[in-house]
């Protein structure tokens, strides 16, 4: 049995569960769905996709790379958006990256990061056809 029919589940780590649910539910505009304690949980995407906001110890370090991502149709549209709701872009020293944050990649992605109030790295991404 595969596994290529069958819906993942994301998991994004954080210490601080009612500051990760303000971000996720209400600058993101994602589904809130439950709190089972050991995760709230949100649907994202056309397939309901689950995402679980995992509680972690408080000792935790975020990773320094991008840990999830969103494709969406109109990346700065998006970007301004979500910037409305209070999220903050990053801009890095070793790519260049246009005034929103965006940073178009050699084969024409485009790409842009953000942070949760855990430190972990989001993303915005648009891949050409």
């Amino acid at each position: 049995m595969y596994l290529t029919t069958s819906e993942p589940i994301a998991f994004i780590p954080t210490t601080d569960a009612a500051a990760a649910r303000n971000f996720y539910e209400t600058a993101l505009g994602l589904n809130f769905v439950s709190d089972d304690n050991f995760a709230l949980v949100f649907r994202i995407g056309s397939s309901q996709t689950m995402l679980r906001v995992a509680r972690v110890q408080s000792n935790f370090t975020p990773m320094p790379f991008t840990i999830f991502g969103w494709e969406v149709d109109d990346i700065h549209a998006t970007i301004a958006d979500l910037k409305t709701r209070g999220v903050e872009f990053l801009q890095y020293d070793y790519f260049k990256q246009d005034e929103a944050g965006v940073w178009t990649a050699p084969g024409g992605a485009q790409v842009a990061w953000f942070q949760d109030p855990d430190g972990n790295t989001l993303s915005l991404s648009n891949h050409p056809a």
